[in-house]
């Protein structure tokens, strides 16, 4: 799910919109790695799809919230490097070329989820979910037995919703 394609004919306000603009970069950085991963050749490695996406996506996550960097081109750049990937790739921050597959990505994923929800959503035993938003990340064993909950409630027939408001902002440690 894309929140720039979501609310990209939206005016959600100045500041907000600049922040759905700048967001394209970085996805359309993570399209290139998918579509270098899927085409295999020269110098791709063993990993899957799912799996390089996985390291960039986490090395993203890392640099952007405890590191605290905007997702400007160059820490998209040191983003690819933690992930093992050429920084090449990098070049699709600024392309279009991506954006039909960003945007198709995007319409599969509402489509398995629906229309009224927000980020993120995840797709597990045939059923896919807004969440979990959980914070701070459970580690070990606390981290399996909310796997083993998101799990549960996949696979119960007629579940779709358990929701409260937030009453602190993420923590990263």
């Amino acid at each position: 799910m894309s929140l720039a394609v979501l609310n990209e004919d939206r005016d959600l306000g100045e500041k907000y919109n600049a922040a759905m603009k700048r967001a394209w970069g970085p996805v359309r950085v993570c399209v290139a790695a998918a579509r270098r991963q899927r085409a295999g050749g020269d110098g791709v490695d063993s990993r899957s799809e799912n799996e390089v996406l996985a390291d960039l996506y986490t090395a993203l996550g890392n640099l952007a919230h405890p590191g605290g960097k905007r997702l400007e081109v160059e820490v998209v750049q040191q983003a690819l490097t933690d992930a093992g990937l050429p920084v090449s790739l990098a070049d699709a921050y600024t392309s279009d070329e991506f954006d039909d597959e960003v945007r198709a990505s995007h319409q599969d994923g509402i489509e398995r989820v629906g229309t009224d929800v927000g980020t993120p959503i995840i797709a597990v035993a045939g059923t896919a979910f807004f969440g979990p938003v959980v914070t701070p990340c459970p580690k070990g064993e606390d981290a399996g037995r909310l796997w083993d909950g998101v799990l549960a409630v996949a696979t119960t027939p007629g579940f779709y919703e358990l929701k409260r408001t937030r009453n602190e902002r993420p923590m990263f440690d």
